[in-house]
């Protein structure tokens, strides 16, 4: 199997864990595509801003929209993550993994990454995706069974990469 997902239950953990795992592989010289989310809190908000730094060497996309502490809702910029996705399907020839930071709604009804999701898996490409509890249910049923739950543990992630890039004999 070639299709990963983390799923930890401490906001942020997940973020950062995909971010230290894209940066150990471009050191080790793996050639990755995709997602890491950077969420950045401004002095006097209480909802964090949500940044995408796409691999290998950006840019940053601004994939929150800023409605204010009152409001309720989605701050997604559907916009601006298609336009991110469109930047990662085009590095993906050259990419030996991909990382996305989170399967969500978007990825679930076809768009967002789904179709690099896909188009990774089509070539052989390991892929790793970012999960929280309330898109699982639709990420397994995107994935058909064919996803495995990686630990999450940074040298579990690596070593899952390293084994799935392995070609099947």
């Amino acid at each position: 199997m070639r299709l990963g997902y983390v799923h930890l239950s401490e906001e942020g953990d997940t973020n950062r864990l995909l971010d230290s795992v894209a940066r150990r592989l471009q050191e080790r010289g793996i050639r990755t595509a995709g997602t890491v989310q950077i969420d950045s809190l401004r002095p006097g908000r209480k909802k964090a801003d949500m940044d995408l730094r796409l691999l290998p060497d950006g840019p940053v996309v601004r994939i929150s929209l800023d409605r204010g502490d009152g409001a309720a809702g989605c701050r997604l910029d559907t916009a601006a993550l298609e336009e991110a996705a469109a930047i990662v399907a085009l590095r993906l020839d050259e990419a030996q993994a991909l990382i996305v930071n989170k399967f969500g709604k978007q990825e679930a009804s076809g768009h967002g990454l789904a179709d690099s999701v896909a188009e990774a898996l089509s070539r052989g490409t390991p892929v790793v995706v970012g999960m929280a509890d309330h898109f699982l249910e639709g990420f397994l049923a995107y994935a058909g069974g064919c996803a495995v739950k990686l630990p999450g543990e940074e040298e579990a992630v690596l070593d899952w990469i390293a084994q799935a890039q392995t070609p099947s004999p």
